[in-house]
């Protein structure tokens, strides 16, 4: 390595890892990042690569928006070159990094100016992972992408799923939760449950399926739930959003992570005491980080949790258990709920139990319950009579994009129960409701409100 090579804007980091992480990772943080991993550099030197790197590789990007830097590895005789926006690409310019630098590579072969083996990797420089988790993650995949040419066409770029995430353009739907006053007998929207979708994606499922099978789900799931938190940026409600329990242990049982996801909720203009995860039924092993401790770290903050599905068949009652008052919510599973008398006289006296069972579980840790997925007005009617007050369901609001919630939040209030019923009971609007998903608009565009 020569001196000149710590000179000039570009060599921030050259010789220090640290100050190269600063650079390049942390202080570009919410953007996506790109590391291409030089290596068996030949016919040339080091300082001429460079040279090379900063006039031809960067006229091969087509591409003016573009910070770089690069560490030298002198041990292993590795070049790492990091790449990230200036400012924000948008999302459907994302730059070819992969083509770039292959069609960079031919060029440099054909003129027999320099050979070399090169890999890219890419990851978003998100807010809750720390700078050398972020480092660790594109230098291992660099390597991977290196020696196999298959994740490299198959994830790193190509991936829309990838480019999802990285994407400038918070998209998030929301089905708000719906509270019955029976004081003032009216329906009133208090906040929702956000998801996964509105453009690029339709759900969570679909997204997954675009992943490769090799890659981290675990991280995965920590990008998505960052950007459904970002997408909800002044978002007003209980905002809840869905984690599995093993999800949980492997990302959070860091409590720095805890600590950097507060940080990030207070500076999108949310209040973490409304912000409530909910746990979904799955299995879990928490024999190395005890779930209790890792959702204590949430509690201090003022974050609370959700049993999601609960229900006779559930598997979530020991998590209900161990969790005690940091669960302020059930979210009853239809098959509690769905039996009527006519049908099955004994699961519907078995309803009635659990549906009492709940109850009691509520009322010791003053959590409250939520039925989803209620089908008629029958059944809306069945759960208020027995002190169950509180709905997630299309027959009253179906999924909106976050910006229609926040846009209309103030007027999804105080809609008397005997508007819901006349929407919900008459045929033409009830068919309405059910292909527009939104009681409010059908009830206004009905002369109702």
């Amino acid at each position: 390595m020569k001196n000149q090579l710590l000179t000039g804007p570009y060599y921030f980091g050259m010789k220090d890892l640290d100050v190269f992480k600063k650079h390049f990772i942390q202080e570009n943080q919410g953007k996506p990042l790109f590391l291409i991993r030089f290596e068996n550099i030949g016919g040339i030197e080091l300082t001429e690569f460079l040279d090379l790197l900063r006039t031809e590789f960067y006229s091969c990007l087509d591409l003016e928006d573009i910070g770089f830097g690069f560490h030298y590895l002198e041990k292993q005789d590795i070049l790492l070159m990091g790449i990230s926006p200036l400012f924000e690409w948008d999302i459907e310019r994302f730059p070819n990094i992969e083509n770039s630098v292959g069609k960079f590579q031919q060029q440099c072969l054909q003129n027999k100016v320099v050979s070399f083996h090169f890999g890219v990797s890419r990851t978003q420089s998100n807010f809750i992972s720390d700078s050398d988790e972020i480092y660790n993650e594109l230098y291992k995949s660099s390597e991977k992408n290196l020696n196999d040419n298959l994740v490299r066409w198959s994830w790193t770029y190509y991936n829309k799923a990838n480019t999802y995430i990285s994407g400038s353009v918070h998209e998030a739907m929301i089905q708000p939760t719906v509270i019955f006053n029976p004081k003032d007998k009216t329906y009133s929207v208090k906040g929702g449950e956000v998801f996964l979708g509105g453009g690029a994606y339709i759900g969570y499922k679909d997204l997954i399926n675009d992943i490769p099978s090799d890659q981290d789900l675990n991280r995965i799931e920590l990008l998505i739930l960052e950007k459904l938190i970002i997408a909800c940026e002044g978002a007003p409600g209980l905002l809840k959003f869905n984690i599995s329990p093993q999800s949980l242990i492997d990302t959070f049982s860091q409590t720095g992570r805890v600590d950097r996801l507060q940080r990030l909720i207070r500076n999108k203009d949310l209040i973490p005491e409304n912000i409530r995860f909910e746990l979904v039924e799955k299995p879990y092993d928490d024999s190395h980080f005890p779930l209790k401790d890792v959702c204590h770290a949430f509690y201090s903050h003022g974050m609370s949790f959700a049993a999601d599905d609960f229900g006779v068949k559930s598997q979530s009652h020991q998590i209900v258990l161990d969790l005690g008052i940091m669960i302020k919510e059930f979210k009853l599973d239809p098959i509690s709920f769905k039996f009527k008398i006519e049908e099955d006289q004994i699961k519907f006296l078995d309803n009635l139990a659990f549906i009492d069972y709940c109850k009691r579980l509520a009322d010791n840790r003053e959590a409250v319950i939520t039925a989803e997925a209620v089908e008629d007005y029958d059944t809306l009617r069945f759960l208020m009579e027995h002190q169950i007050y509180q709905f997630q369901a299309n027959i009253l609001f179906g999924k909106m994009t976050v910006s229609d919630y926040k846009r209309d939040f103030d007027l999804l209030h105080s809609i008397h129960e005997d508007v819901v019923k006349e929407v919900l009971t008459d045929k033409i609007l009830s068919e309405k409701q059910k292909k527009v998903g939104n009681l409010f608009r059908v009830a206004s565009e009905a002369g109702l409100i």
